[in-house]
């Protein structure tokens, strides 16, 4: 993904989780990377499986993914259905991947939070030696809520007629993509975000009245 770098005794992990904050941490380490002419890499962990991931979750992971494409770094790594802590999972990384800098976000929002606390620094101190952190004040007013605005995703279908693509919840011949369906909150009407799968890529679309709304305008355009 990323270009050759003309420094390779230094490299950078910045580890994210949900929230608007991630993109700030990528383009901080991406910054420090251009400066010091080095590999970057960026990393998630969540203990779910990836195609158990709700809307939100989904968003900003192909937000990161989009960004780190565009960035031209290194990898992105999801570390999902992960039952280890966190810090076994940075430290494994870290490791393989011969990181002399890690950033972190010093956001009290999900499991990343504890990795400001002095107990959680200071064994990721003694088991990987030699590596400096960057932790990352992370501004609280830009944080972007979205929970609640979607229903539990439930199994649904793209199907393609004369005048696009429609969902269904039926499996039938005419299926063009399986995947998951969240609908909005306090509608009567199908209206909610469709992800799913194409080409080993996470996709979505958005449904307004059981259609899919301008697939042009998505990462992943339907008819590809």
């Amino acid at each position: 993904m990323g270009k050759v770098k003309g420094r390779m005794d230094e490299s950078i992990l910045v580890c994210v989780y949900y929230g608007p904050n991630g993109e700030r941490l990528i383009r901080r380490g991406h910054k420090m990377a251009t400066i010091m002419d080095c590999p970057m890499y960026i990393l998630t962990v969540d203990p779910l499986p990836f195609d158990e991931f709700d809307a939100e979750k989904s968003e900003y992971v192909e937000r990161w993914r989009q960004l780190a494409e565009e960035l031209e770094v290194e990898a992105f790594i999801i570390k999902d259905n992960e039952r280890r802590s966190s810090a076994k999972v940075i430290k494994e990384v870290a490791h393989q991947l011969n990181i002399t800098q890690i950033i972190i976000g010093q956001t009290a929002q999900s499991r990343w939070e504890e990795i400001t606390k002095g107990s959680f620094m200071n064994v990721l101190l003694r088991e990987i030696a030699f590596v400096d952190f960057h932790v990352v004040s992370c501004d609280r007013a830009i944080k972007e809520d979205i929970e609640g605005m979607f229903e539990k995703g439930v199994r649904a279908f793209l199907v393609e007629d004369e005048e696009g693509f429609r969902i269904n919840f039926t499996l039938s011949k005419e299926v063009q993509f399986e995947g998951i369906f969240f609908k909005e909150i306090g509608t009567d009407f199908n209206n909610g975000i469709f992800k799913f799968m194409m080409n080993n890529k996470m996709c979505q679309v958005h449904i307004t009245d059981d259609r899919v709304t301008d697939p042009s305008a998505f990462t992943c355009k339907i008819g590809q």
